[in-house]
This record gives structure tokens, C-alpha cells and sequence, in this order.
């Protein structure tokens, strides 16, 4: 029976049966286990955590190196099952140098494979892959999300009580704590380390990034609107907006030491309002999205609602509204108009697009002489924003920002 590769981000469609997800890993041995999580990310409770010493809970089972997940017994109260491999912690200085190949068969459906990028970050701990639940049924999407800080890491993202180890070495400052010019320090990392380390990587390449573009240690409060057209429903179902999601919040870690970027969702109705946080992030633009009517991308009063939320938060630093677009707005003339009005407000706006539409309304905004907007950008991802590298997405996403804050 051939095999279907998948991507990072990619998913497919599961049978309603039992589904086996097995790990094989060239290099150091490894330990495989699963997290049940509830519609909020994060597990239920301790027993949740299913591994070698707790190898049954609620439909789903660990044997060895394989994850078995009987999919009609999930209770309903479990939203996602995710697999996990990590390094022996008996095996001291040992790190995940080429990735684990994870194979997931069912009977009489064909099977897949998925191997994810190599990692060079010291990662001892990897996500392979979460099954989740879809309307009525169920799919399985590749993730290869790498940790370098351990089960730890691992454990504060997905809500997991685990007694810290006793550090042998004082822990070394984070690289992220460098300065800008003679005594001049910039952002402390180390509430990202705590809450989300499964953002640290991404945070100190959007250091660097500000730093490259001389705007370190400056501050910004930082809003994202996600197009919620109905074109962009594969985007969402493949991951993608969730990965572009948590790269801007690993910039607000930088800009805005709050931990949360306030969200606006852009559909055909009212803009739906609501944040993602470094204790919420992971399977949160999941979590909102379906509570959100498809549209016809209404930007317009999504960027009426950011403006609204940062003059009544009373906010001093700018702000920093990345605009992700998929299409051409349908609201031209308004959009044109908001970004007038809000050029003397301290508002910087970024639009970044991908998508399957037409762009041209965004590309050529400052084509026109006559039309100069001094506080608005485009950015072109392409149509996988998740393709560009770290410190090149960064560097993209705030050179015309870095320009305006020096400005």
C-alpha cells in the first residue's frame, strides 16, 4: 500500500477507528509519549500526561515507541491527542540532531509519513504531531515543533504540574539579553523561557532583527489582524495562520513585555475581538476561528476596532497593527481613509500578505506621490509565510516599521 508524505503543517482526514502513530528515531534513544488536551490547549489534569509509567488514559495508549489512539473512545471533552518524542534524560548532552520519522496507519486506509526539518538548537524534546477533532470526525496534522529546554518547556505550554530539577550550573543569561550601543540594555527573554518557551527561538531572531534595524529597546504595543474570508480556510486548517500568529507574538515579546497581542478577526460581520497570549498561544487561533463567521475580509472595520482598543487602553507607545490580507478589500475607499485619519495617532500599519487574491490595492498604496502614507507598509510573504526563514521573515516584517520608530 503506498505511503502519503506529509509536510510540516499539512493534515488529512482520519477514519473513525483506532489510528497507530509510530516513532523511529536514527541517534539517541528516545522516550514517546501523548498529552490529551481539552478545547482550552491544555490538559485536563496530571493523567493526561500518557507515558511509560502511566501508559493508558481515556482511549489512548503508549507501547514502546508507538502512540495508539482509539479514536471513538476519546471522551469528548479531549480536543486534541499530541505525540511527543524525547531524548533519554539518561543520556546527558544528548540532542535531537536529525528529526524522528513518525508513521501514522490505520486499517484499510494507506498510510502516512512525516518527517520533520532537521533541528540545530540543541532540542531534546519534539512534537511530531496532534490529532484533532474536526466537525463530527477526526484529522491528524504534521507539527515538528522543536524544544530546547526539555519536558519542562514542553510541560508550561500544555498546562503539565512537573517538579523542577535541581540546575547543576547557574543558568546562563539568555542571548537575547544583549545591549544596543554603550549601556543601552534591551528585552529580557526570560518571561518567554517561563510561559512559552516553544517561542524562545523565534523571539530572539525577532531580537536580533530589531537590533539589526537599530531599534532595540524600544517599545511598541502590538495588535494582529487575521483575514477570515472564506478563501483562507485551507490557511487556517493547514496551521499556517497559527504559525504566522505566534511568530507576531514572539515580536510583541520584544516590543511589549505584556505578553499579549490583541487579536481582530476580519470576517463579513462585526470584527470579532479577542488576544493571544504567551500562556494560551498554542491551538489558540483554532480555538477562535470557529467561533467566526466566514466573510468577505471587512479590513476596514477591523481596523477600526484595533484603533478603538489601543486609544481606550490609554497606551503611550505606538502602536505596531500587523494586517494580514488575503484579497483585495472590498472597502477601498475606507481603508484608504482609516489610514489618513490614524497617521497622527501614533499607529503604524503592516500589511502582510498570503493568500490566494489579488493584492494590488495593498502593493501600490505608496506608488502614488500624491498618495504617500508615512505610517503604512506592505509585506509579501508569499503563500506560505511559514517557508521564510526566522531572522528573513523578522527583517521583513519590521524594516519600513524600524524606519518610521526612527523617524
Amino acid at each position: 500500500m503506498q505511503t502519503t508524505s506529509l509536510r510540516k503543517g499539512e493534515n488529512t482526514a482520519l477514519l473513525a477507528a483506532p489510528v497507530v502513530l509510530s516513532v523511529a528515531v536514527q541517534g539517541p534513544a528516545v522516550d514517546v509519549s501523548a498529552l490529551l488536551l481539552g478545547p482550552d490547549g491544555k490538559v485536563r489534569g496530571d493523567n493526561d500526561l500518557v507515558f511509560y509509567n502511566h501508559p493508558t488514559q481515556d482511549g489512548v495508549t503508549i507501547s514502546g515507541s508507538a502512540v495508539t489512539a482509539d479514536l471513538v473512545r476519546v471522551p469528548a471533552g479531549v480536543d486534541r491527542v499530541v505525540v511527543v518524542a524525547s531524548v533519554d534524560p539518561l543520556q546527558p548532552g544528548a540532542v535531537f540532531a536529525r528529526a524522528p520519522k513518525l508513521t501514522v496507519s490505520q486499517n484499510s486506509a494507506s498510510p502516512l509519513s512525516f518527517t520533520a526539518p532537521d533541528f540545530a538548537s540543541g532540542e531534546t524534546v519534539v512534537v511530531l504531531a496532534e490529532l484533532y477533532r474536526r466537525g463530527e470526525g477526526w484529522k491528524v496534522r504534521a507539527v515538528g515543533q522543536g524544544y530546547a529546554s526539555g519536558l519542562a518547556g514542553l510541560a508550561t505550554d500544555y498546562g503539565v504540574e512537573v517538579d523542577p530539577e535541581p540546575a547543576a550550573v547557574p543558568p546562563a543569561p539568555l542571548p537575547a539579553q544583549t545591549r544596543n550601543g554603550p549601556g543601552r540594555s534591551v528585552v529580557d527573554l526570560t518571561k518567554v523561557e517561563r510561559q512559552a518557551p516553544g517561542l524562545l527561538a523565534p523571539a530572539r531572531q525577532a531580537g536580533q532583527a530589531l537590533v539589526g534595524r537599530g531599534i532595540s529597546g524600544r517599545r511598541a504595543a502590538v495588535y494582529l489582524i487575521l483575514d477570515h474570508d472564506w478563501h483562507m480556510e485551507e490557511l487556517y486548517e493547514s496551521f499556517a495562520v497559527q504559525s504566522f500568529a505566534e511568530r507576531v507574538l514572539a515580536l510583541s515579546a520584544n516590543l511589549d513585555d505584556d505578553g499579549t497581542v490583541p487579536l481582530v478577526f476580519s470576517s463579513g460581520n462585526e470584527p470579532f475581538l479577542e488576544e493571544i497570549r504567551l500562556d494560551n498561544y498554542r491551538g489558540r487561533i483554532g480555538q477562535l476561528h470557529t467561533q467566526v463567521d466566514w466573510g468577505w475580509g471587512n479590513v476596514a472595520d477591523a481596523m477600526r476596532r484595533a484603533v478603538g482598543h489601543y486609544q481606550e487602553s490609554g497606551a503611550t507607545d505606538p502602536a505596531f497593527i500587523v494586517t494580514q490580507v488575503g484579497d483585495e478589500p472590498w472597502d477601498k475607499a475606507e481603508v484608504r481613509s482609516l489610514l489618513q485619519n490614524t497617521a497622527s495617532l501614533g499607529v503604524f500599519w503592516l500589511f502582510v500578505g498570503f493568500g490566494r487574491g489579488k493584492l494590488a490595492f495593498y502593493k501600490n498604496l505608496n506608488a502614488s506621490a500624491s498618495a504617500t502614507f508615512t505610517n503604512v507598509a506592505f509585506y509579501d510573504v508569499s503563500k506560505n509565510p511559514g517557508s521564510v526563514p526566522g531572522e528573513q521573515f523578522y527583517t521583513g516584517l519590521i524594516d519600513a516599521f524600524a524606519t518610521w520608530m526612527r523617524s
